[in-house]
């Protein structure tokens, strides 16, 4: 476990303290609010994220993930066809997005919120090795009186060092009481909709 001044003074996760994230578990003392957590697998698309940095509004991230054989959506996507779907890589680079947040210090649940723009010009397949981002924070502002904090930025996903997709404007929201931590139970935040703006 690392505590939350060390957490937010790291420059690397390796994929147990990734994992450990997204069970809650990796943060000893977590500030009031500190709700957000990555997917756990099989939605988890990174392993590792190798260097992350930000100053002011800005920032770097490059991370990786490793391409199984046996990952689910090549069993399914299609049936003689194996491939990666792009929605998946896209969802990485929101994955760390809302990770970079929580390193800031932003607190509260993850949501996507859009992107302006993504390019997919290759794919990704069952025999391929290692999946990269690379992902430049444009803007980086924590909401002080809202209790939310946004980041918004750009990334190219490359498949064994070669760029097959483009992320421009890709958006993420922290968001204090929407998080569900009683699920399956039906409580305040049981259903879904619209979010209030």
């Amino acid at each position: 476990m690392l505590t939350h001044a060390e957490f937010t003074s790291r420059e690397s996760f390796s994929q147990p303290e990734l994992l450990a994230f997204g069970y809650g578990r990796l943060i000893s003392d977590p500030p009031e609010g500190f709700r957000a957590r990555l997917p756990v697998p099989p939605m988890l698309m990174v392993d590792r994220i190798e260097h992350i940095s930000g100053e002011k509004s800005r920032g770097t991230i490059s991370a990786s993930r490793d391409v199984r054989l046996d990952d689910w959506f090549f069993h399914c996507h299609f049936l003689g066809d194996p491939v990666q779907p792009g929605c998946l890589g896209l969802d990485g680079v929101w994955q760390l997005l809302g990770f970079y947040c929580n390193w800031r210090g932003g607190v509260g649940a993850g949501r996507a919120l859009g992107c302006g723009e993504v390019e997919f010009f290759g794919q990704i397949r069952p025999h391929d090795s290692v999946m990269r981002y690379e992902v430049q924070i444009k803007r980086y502002t924590e909401l002080k009186n809202a209790g939310a904090s946004m980041v918004i930025g750009d990334a190219q996903v490359l498949i064994d060092d070669q760029e097959i997709y483009t992320v421009k404007g890709a958006r993420v929201g922290l968001f204090r009481g929407i998080d569900y931590p009683d699920y399956p139970f039906e409580s305040e935040n049981a259903r879904g909709g619209r979010m209030e703006r």
